[in-house]
């Protein structure tokens, strides 16, 4: 097949921010279900991080590698077989393959017509790339999986990052509670204009805090991204029959299961968005259910900051630092 050179983002070593480098590339024409598009913009998440560092669950199995699951884009041409999608469609790319096989940091990338969503016309690049992973991974845990309903009270951690967020405007969307847990009182008005119904900042006092919300029940949802031995006061918090989900582990230590500390009976179980990318008919279910969302704007992905693709390790700086309320994302030339 015919190849032309691209600019792509890899990395030839595994570490911090500063392995990234910018290599020109052959990139073939989409072999049959796949598409290629004209990169706009990119949503970056702490799996890319973890990726580049090696301690992702899917890990790089050769050097030099791309990365990268967001994007937005337009379509520049449709592989053998395609059907639903032409050239010039703008569209975002959702987390559904492996970065050993696909990633999105580059001016066009080539990836999996599964993993392609189309992009409505009154959606921006910028706000499309922040979307999608952070809607999918509550959506999929509380909506879909979980069958999150009005009146739920919902824990959310980690509640100013962009999937926090999305959780707790999510559960706003179908009538549910949220409380906010977060690190420090600094983020807790992010936490309030999103529409959390509680604040708690990360302490001794969130049982007590967790319960006098919920009238003494403990919440019927917990979603969380840390993981460790807080899991046990999350527990704590659980209502009786009350589902805690952990997405993430950014403790970074191992988690017990509270459910054998004389606690109340709670359903607890560990969560990937993949369980929903993975799946056609789940994922098109979700992509109607946040389209809809996103063109109403009911949906509001909070965009912290952008940063243009040659400062790619700056922007990876940050996203590490943890200073951020919302999504990191980088254009690519001209967002259009």
């Amino acid at each position: 097949m015919l190849e032309h050179m691209v600019l792509a983002v890899r990395f030839h070593e595994l570490g911090g921010p500063e392995v990234l480098r910018f290599d020109d590339i052959p990139l073939p024409e989409p072999g049959p279900a796949e598409l290629r598009l004209r990169v706009a913009a990119i949503g970056l998440n702490r799996a890319e991080v973890n990726f580049r560092r090696g301690t992702y669950i899917d890990k790089p199995r050769s050097l030099p590698c791309g990365l990268g699951y967001e994007a937005a884009g337009v379509v520049t041409a449709v592989g053998p077989d395609v059907t639903g999608f032409a050239v010039g469609d703008p569209v975002s790319v959702v987390p559904a393959f492996s970065q050993n096989d696909y990633g999105t940091y580059g001016t066009e990338v080539v990836v999996p017509v599964a993993a392609v969503v189309r992009r409505p016309a009154e959606v921006d690049p910028v706000i499309s790339a922040a979307a999608w992973m952070q809607y999918l991974t509550p959506y999929g845990a509380l909506v879909d999986i979980g069958g999150m309903r009005a009146g739920d009270h919902v824990v959310v951690t980690a509640a100013t990052s962009s999937v926090g967020l999305a959780a707790i405007q999510l559960a706003r969307l179908v009538g549910a509670l949220p409380i906010a847990v977060i690190r420090s009182s600094d983020k807790a008005d992010a936490a309030k204009a999103a529409g959390a119904v509680r604040v708690v900042v990360n302490s001794p006092d969130l049982v007590p805090e967790v319960l006098e919300e919920t009238d003494g029940r403990g919440a019927d949802f917990v979603f969380d991204a840390v993981a460790g031995p807080g899991v046990r006061d999350l527990a704590r918090a659980t209502a009786t029959g009350g589902q805690l989900i952990v997405h993430g582990t950014l403790s970074g230590e191992p988690t017990p299961f509270p459910g054998t500390e004389g606690m109340r009976a709670l359903v607890m179980r560990s969560y990937t968005l993949f369980e929903i990318t993975r799946v056609p008919e789940r994922l098109r279910r979700a992509e109607r259910f946040i389209g809809a969302g996103l063109a109403s704007g009911a949906l509001r992905p909070v965009v912290d900051r952008t940063f243009d693709l040659a400062d790619i390790v700056a922007a990876h700086e940050y996203l590490e630092s943890g200073a951020q309320v919302g999504k990191v994302v980088v254009t690519v030339g001209e967002a259009s």
